[in-house]
């Protein structure tokens, strides 16, 4: 089995995007694990944020709040590249700002990648295609994790493409009263990868922990990241199509509890699409 151990690791994060994008309360210090999982080196953490300056001037508790976000990424090891937001008027007379951090992201990425091993890039935008194969073809491995308005394309051309909803701990998870992710009682969110219409019940998939082997999905394996969960048809929630299941791109919570066929999920609720 390949592993990281030694592998240098780049992490880009395009932090107003994924914000807009369902990754809003994301937990910069899991991402950082979820990138350095087996032993990889963090090299580079560069997190690009919007910064705005006019809103500051009037807004204290913006101000004195972004100044704490920044700080607790730098906590994390991250280095923050501010983006001025930039206001404009259209010819409607409707004030709007940009502060767009795509092409600062992909010239670091870029220029980096002489020193790294492995790039992960936080966003969805497919504007980012070309630079993931220059990357690849520098000998770069290229993943990416994301939310919600995902590029298709970017999905393909990544080595791994992996939901940011279904990293343990990256995003909260409403009503989780202390316990643990994995543990009995807890909330998770995993697909369904297999269902048995005539019998009205199939299997979930979550992954349990960060660690090696993301590959390895049959949960047989001992070297398994992932779980296995009984679902029955009961379990889901009202309006939820059958027909349309089993499917990868579906994301679903659900709480663990201890049934007859051992691991079971119940008060599955879709999340995503």
């Amino acid at each position: 089995m390949t592993k990281d151990k030694g592998r240098k690791v780049g992490l880009y994060v395009d932090v107003a995007n994924i914000a807009r994008n369902g990754g809003y309360g994301m937990r910069f210090d899991i991402l950082r694990d979820f990138a350095t999982r087996e032993s990889g080196e963090p090299i580079r953490l560069n997190a690009y944020v919007a910064y705005d300056e006019d809103r500051s001037m009037s807004d204290k508790e913006y101000k004195q709040r972004t100044i704490n976000f920044y700080s607790t990424l730098r906590d994390f090891g991250f280095k923050v590249i501010e983006k001025v937001v930039s206001w404009y008027t259209d010819e409607n007379g409707n004030r709007f700002g940009k502060a767009n951090a795509d092409l600062d992201m992909a010239v670091d990425a870029l220029l980096q990648s002489e020193n790294l091993d492995k790039v992960l890039m936080i966003t969805g935008d497919g504007d980012f295609i070309e630079v993931i194969r220059a990357l690849q073809n520098k000998g770069c491995r290229v993943e990416c994790v994301a939310f919600h308005n995902v590029s298709s394309q970017l999905k393909r051309e990544v080595d791994l493409y992996m939901s940011g909803y279904l990293i343990p701990n990256l995003l909260p998870i409403e009503g989780q009263s202390g316990k643990k992710w994995g543990e009995l009682g807890s909330r998770v969110r995993g697909i369904c990868y297999t269902y048995n219409h005539a019998k009205n019940f199939g299997f979930m998939r979550h992954l349990d922990h960060i660690g090696e082997g993301l590959w390895i999905t049959d949960t047989r394996r001992e070297d398994s990241p992932y779980e296995t969960v009984f679902a029955h048809e009961s379990s889901f929630e009202e309006g939820t199509d059958f027909n349309a299941l089993p499917r990868r791109d579906q994301i679903f919570e659900y709480e663990l509890s201890k049934g007859d066929k051992g691991l079971q999920a119940t008060n599955i609720v879709k999340i995503y699409p």
